[in-house]
């Protein structure tokens, strides 16, 4: 009996997460628009799959940033962590496996290109991060630095220009569908699994919140702020570049301007999804929540052509606005308050 309650709560305590909540009926009711909308891209499979590819390549950022933003920074350099590994790990996979190689340097070429981008990836948000915990320097200013600089970087490997032509083995592992299932899906939910597993049932994810909540008390209490940033950035460098080679699948190709408007997308996710900018609360039901949400409305939107493309920074700008001013007027309650105002005047 005791074990059923116990395990009973974790869906009580989503369930009264009004970010969870609110998101949950913002998607029923765009998922109910789509369908009467445009039926025939509603109930067509190749939506579906379409945002099963597209989608990975900025949830995986948005999921490093979270990271961040929950002790209470924030990183902007995620699309240029992104862009100058998928860019590294190309000029390393054509130095292997040229035009003609065989399979077996193909192959050699993979394990080399995805093993170099997770530790570059890795060392860029440890570089971040050191930045941040021992320099002492605002984490926005620290990650719009290191953007320009990782960006700066990938143009002189690429000489400004797309690198393609990469060894066909590449595109069948990271392009491949398992069971129907596209690989950047699968490589995002495992992700998010891991990244959960991290925040929820490791003393690592208990000192992030409590980071977060009060760096000052959490120093006081024992914890190493300076090793625990650094981590922390260190993952979500690791999440952009999968995120880099998920990018690099998608396209057959890198470039330092790819993804361009994914660091506003991810920073809105990240808020939209109830995550406090100052830290220290949040979950990340609701980051998957807002993934899903965005990427419904952005499908709904290629659903009209007349709508151009050039709209979308506007409407996520628009957006990210809204959602930090409600947040902010409903930090005490103001929301609730309405309601039950209006149900007693009914």
């Amino acid at each position: 009996m005791f074990s059923t309650a116990t395990s009973s709560k974790p869906r009580l305590s989503i369930l009264r997460d009004q970010h969870v909540v609110r998101l949950a009926a913002v998607l029923a009711l765009l998922l109910i628009f789509f369908a009467v909308m445009k039926p025939q891209y509603f109930f067509g499979a190749p939506t579906w799959q379409s945002m099963a590819i597209q989608f990975p390549e900025f949830a995986l950022m948005a999921l490093g940033v979270m990271l961040t933003m929950v002790i209470g920074g924030i990183d902007l350099s995620v699309v240029g962590v992104a862009n100058m590994t998928a860019i590294g790990s190309a000029s390393l996979m054509l130095a292997i496996a040229p035009e003609g190689a065989d399979a077996g340097q193909g192959n050699l070429a993979l394990a080399s290109g995805i093993a170099l981008s997770l530790v570059v990836g890795a060392l860029a948000g440890a570089f971040n991060g050191f930045l941040v915990a021992k320099v002492r320097i605002p984490a926005i200013l620290v990650t719009l630095g290191t953007f320009e600089l990782f960006t700066g970087i990938a143009i002189i490997i690429s000489a400004g220009k797309p690198i393609s032509g990469l060894p066909p083995q590449y595109a069948e592992v990271m392009a491949a569908r398992i069971a129907g299932i596209p690989m950047p899906l699968i490589i995002f939910v495992i992700a998010a699994i891991l990244v959960g597993l991290l925040m929820y049932k490791t003393a690592f994810g208990t000192k992030l919140y409590m980071l977060g909540s009060n760096e000052t008390a959490a120093k006081f209490s024992g914890l190493k702020t300076t090793s625990l940033i650094i981590r922390t950035y260190m993952f979500s460098g690791i999440l952009a570049s999968t995120a880099g080679l998920v990018m690099l699948a998608n396209y057959n190709s890198a470039k330092a301007d790819y993804g361009s408007t994914y660091t506003l997308l991810a920073v809105l996710i990240v808020v939209l999804g109830g995550i406090n900018p100052n830290g220290g609360s949040g979950r990340l039901s609701g980051v998957i929540l807002a993934v899903v949400v965005l990427q419904v409305l952005s499908s709904l939107l290629n659903a009209f052509p007349h709508i151009s493309n050039f709209y979308r920074p506007l409407i996520w700008g628009g957006v990210l606005l809204l959602v930090i001013v409600v947040n902010q007027w409903d930090k005490r309650g103001n929301l609730m308050k309405l309601l039950r105002w209006k149900g007693n005047q009914a």
